[in-house]
């Protein structure tokens, strides 16, 4: 599955460990894969210990191999969805192998409902071909046995992964097959989103029922596994369907939001001016910002207002405005004639309270200032 996110800087991954580069976008295990590899080793050891006596301590290690390879092939279903991406131009930080699968975090959102759908199906798509070629080879193949038991079980695991991923709601790939399907008869791809999204809720509470309906009914029953698998998907199908609902409802209001009617004033002053005088003359020309310039006159630093506000008046004639300011970095400088997604994108690239904004000959214009972008969010 892939998931949409804003653009942003190289970041830490607290809890994940990038194990390689694949086309250039970096691949990243989290240590909760660890606990799920050792638990289908777990549940897979009797099935090999079954099909393959003999083994001894060693079939725990044959149980955990296949865990390996199960989650090898989730990785060729990520890289299939980043290729895809790749070929349209839309660019991707990283793949994740995680406690439910995987995840491509592809940064903007297609462009056309075509797009939406090639991305989405080739995933699954995969998964399903992977499928197909391990059960021929179980067909063809005979011995050694492990081998054979192999090539069946991830013939079956990567069917079951297919088909689960082509199931219609967000996060899943079928969701956005979905979302694809809505956007390109009504030609709203947000209201694509809220149904996908309202889908995913959906398919969470079947997930969720699944083991006291289906299972109960042909096995008796449920076991405690099955219980606490279908509650853990339920819960990722619920969290990320309502994330896309969430986003759904953000992306309608984004038209109306310009960097150029948000700006607020800003005051060029010197990095040694006095923090209460600078201050001082904010507020007597009624600006809503400081900006450090340096001796030509080119902006060096922004003095964020909380900075401002975390700063003792009693204080603040003592400190320098140079001691409260951020360096302008490149991300900082914005387009002011951004609006709407590309303004909330680019916003995104480099995360700060405030942004220097600048007409296209350079000239600077004010500054934007996130709590301002926020609140005109809430307001539309």
């Amino acid at each position: 599955m892939e998931k949409n996110a804003p653009s942003r800087a190289a970041q830490r991954r607290p809890g994940a460990v990038q194990i390689a580069r694949v086309v250039g976008v970096p691949v990243y295990v989290n240590v909760s894969w660890i606990l799920v590899a050792l638990l289908i080793a777990y549940v897979f050891r009797p099935v090999v210990d079954e099909q393959v006596p003999g083994l001894g301590v060693w079939s725990f290690v044959a149980a955990l191999g296949f865990a390996v390879l199960l989650y090898a092939s989730v990785l060729v279903h990520e890289i299939a969805h980043v290729l895809v991406a790749r070929k349209f131009d839309l660019p991707v930080r990283a793949i994740t192998l995680q406690f439910l699968g995987g995840l491509s975090e592809i940064e903007s959102e297609p462009q056309t409902p075509w797009r939406e759908f090639a991305v989405a199906v080739v995933g699954p798509l995969t998964s399903l071909g992977i499928s197909g070629l391990a059960a021929l080879g179980h067909t063809v193949v005979s011995g050694p046995a492990l081998l054979e038991l192999a090539l069946f079980q991830l013939a079956w695991a990567n069917l079951l992964v297919g088909l689960f991923n082509l199931l219609p709601g967000l996060p899943l790939d079928g969701g956005r097959l979905l979302r694809a399907g809505v956007w390109a008869v009504t030609k709203q791809p947000h209201l694509g989103t809220a149904v996908a999204g309202w889908a995913g809720r959906v398919v969470a509470a079947v997930v969720l029922l699944l083991p006291w309906t289906l299972l109960a009914s042909t096995w008796g029953a449920p076991s405690l596994l099955h219980i606490v698998w279908s509650v853990f998907l339920a819960m990722f199908m619920w969290a990320g369907s309502s994330q896309a609902l969430m986003s759904a409802k953000i992306r309608r209001k984004l038209p109306a939001i310009h960097a150029r009617t948000l700006a607020r004033r800003g005051v060029p002053v010197s990095s040694e001016l006095p923090l209460s005088e600078a201050v001082r003359r904010a507020q007597e020309a009624h600006a809503g910002s400081l900006v450090v310039v340096g001796s030509d006159g080119r902006p060096t630093g922004l003095v964020s207002e909380a900075a401002v506000l975390a700063t003792p008046e009693h204080r603040r004639p003592w400190i320098s405005v140079g001691d409260v300011a951020r360096r302008i970095e490149p991300g900082l400088v914005l387009d002011v004639r951004l609006t709407g997604e590309a303004l909330v994108r680019a916003m995104g690239g480099t995360p700060a309270t405030e942004y220097l904004l600048v007409e296209p000959d350079g000239r600077v214009f004010g500054v934007l200032a996130t709590a301002d972008v926020d609140g005109a969010l809430a307001r539309t």
